[in-house]
C-alpha cells in the first residue's frame, strides 16, 4: 500500500490542510484535502472515499469535488461510512439546502457519487483490502480503520479520544507496519482536548501503552494549526524514534 498525505491538520490556514489520507491514488481516507490538493486527472482517479466521521473538515472535499465529476466518470465514486455518518451526509450534507443531491445528478440512474453505509466491526472488501471501521471515542459517531491487504496492515485512529476497543483490535491483526494517531493539541491544552474528544502527546503516549507495536512506526497527525510548533516540541522531546509527525504530501509504502 502506498499512502499520500493529502491534509494532516485539525484546521486550516495557509500551509495546512484538513485531514485526508490516499490509498494507492483511488482510495481516500476522509476528505478534507482533495480538491485543495490534487489535479482534476488525479480527482477522477478516486473511486471510494472512507469517512471517519462527519465533522466538516473531514467530509467538506465530498460536496466540493462533486460537480467536478459530471460528464467525467463512467461510475459513481462511493462514499462508505458507518451508517449514522452516512445519514448525516444524506441529512445535513446533500440536501439540496447545504449541497444540490448529486446521488441523482447527473440522473438518478447515472449519478457522479453513490453513499454505501458500511456495517462497523464486520470487514468489507473494497479494492483487494479487507477494511474494518472500529467505533472510537468522539463527540459524534466515528470510527478509526484497520486496512489489510495480502503482506501488510495498517490503521487510522480517525478523531479520538482515549479509546479501547481499536487497540485491541490493532493488537489482533497481523502485519500491521503503521498506525495512524491523531494527535490535536498540547498537553497544556489537556482540558480542551477531554471537551472535544481529542489527544495531546500525554494522552497519546498513555493510550499507546495500549497497543502492542511490533515494530509499527506510528505516525501522528491532526495536529492544530495554532499550536503545531508547541506539540512538535512536545513530541520531540519524548525522543521516541518510532513517532513520526504527517507533513503535508509525505509519500509512505508498506
Amino acid at each position: 500500500m502506498k499512502v499520500r498525505v493529502l491534509g494532516c491538520h485539525g484546521g486550516e490556514l495557509p500551509g495546512h490542510k484538513t485531514t485526508c489520507f490516499l490509498l494507492d491514488e483511488t482510495l481516500c481516507i476522509d476528505a478534507g484535502a482533495i480538491t485543495s490538493t490534487l489535479e482534476l486527472d488525479e480527482i477522477l482517479r478516486i473511486d471510494d472515499i472512507f469517512l471517519t466521521h462527519s465533522h466538516f473538515d473531514h467530509v467538506k472535499d465530498v460536496p466540493l469535488m462533486t460537480d467536478l465529476l459530471v460528464g467525467k466518470r463512467h461510475k459513481p465514486v462511493v462514499v462508505h461510512g458507518a451508517p449514522e455518518t452516512m445519514e448525516a451526509m444524506d441529512k445535513d450534507v446533500f440536501n439540496n439546502r447545504v449541497w444540490p443531491d448529486f446521488r441523482v445528478i447527473p440522473t438518478k440512474e447515472d449519478p457522479v457519487v453513490a453513499f454505501d453505509a458500511i456495517p462497523v466491526r464486520k470487514p468489507v472488501i473494497c479494492q483487494g483490502h479487507k477494511i474494518r471501521a472500529i467505533p472510537v471515542r468522539h463527540p459524534v459517531h466515528s470510527v478509526g480503520y484497520i486496512i489489510e491487504s495480502d503482506r501488510s496492515a495498517i490503521a487510522f485512529s480517525g478523531d479520538t479520544g482515549p479509546t479501547d476497543e481499536l487497540w485491541r483490535e490493532i493488537n489482533a491483526t497481523p502485519n500491521v507496519k503503521a498506525v495512524f494517531v491523531e494527535l490535536s493539541f498540547p498537553s497544556s491544552q489537556q482540558w480542551l482536548a477531554d471537551v472535544s474528544g481529542h489527544l495531546t502527546p500525554r494522552t497519546v503516549m498513555s493510550e499507546l501503552d495500549k497497543l502492542d507495536r511490533r515494530g509499527a512506526r506510528i505516525y501522528l497527525y491532526h495536529l492544530k494549526p495554532s499550536t503545531v510548533s508547541e506539540v512538535k516540541a512536545e513530541i520531540a522531546a519524548l525522543e521516541r524514534d518510532y513517532l513520526q509527525i504527517c507533513e503535508l504530501e509525505d509519500v509512505y509504502t508498506f
